[in-house]
């Protein structure tokens, strides 16, 4: 029974994706020339290389963003949960934060949240 719906999702994945991109090719306008190929950056033509480099703290940051996002998204389950597993699901939940909290803690104090 679930090889049967998982072959339908991806066969049903399949055919959508397939069917707009040949709806897309089919209604889509048409007009190909040199300007559209190049990259737009507010109507200033570029000059030089367009591959620049970007500071780390941009990713720093949006590595901390995700894994406080991912904290929240496990804490869900577990207040599903909570009742039916006592004190060793309030001590593993604990443990879990103190883990999370010390690495906002050295994160903070290396200045990662901070945008020079």
């Amino acid at each position: 029974m679930y090889f049967t719906l998982l072959i339908t999702v991806i066969l049903t994945a399949v055919v959508l994706v397939v069917g707009a991109y040949v709806v897309a090719k089919l209604i889509g306008p048409r007009s190909y020339n040199k300007v559209k190929g190049e990259p737009y950056e507010c109507g200033i033509p570029t000059r030089g290389s367009s591959w620049l480099p970007v500071s780390i703290g941009y990713y720093l940051f949006a590595i901390l963003f995700l894994i406080f996002d991912v904290e929240t998204v496990f804490l869900y389950p577990w207040a599903v949960v909570v009742k039916e597993f006592g004190a060793m699901a309030l001590l593993s939940i604990g443990f879990f934060l103190v883990v999370l909290v010390f690495g906002l803690a050295y994160a903070w104090r290396k200045g990662a949240l901070e945008w020079k």
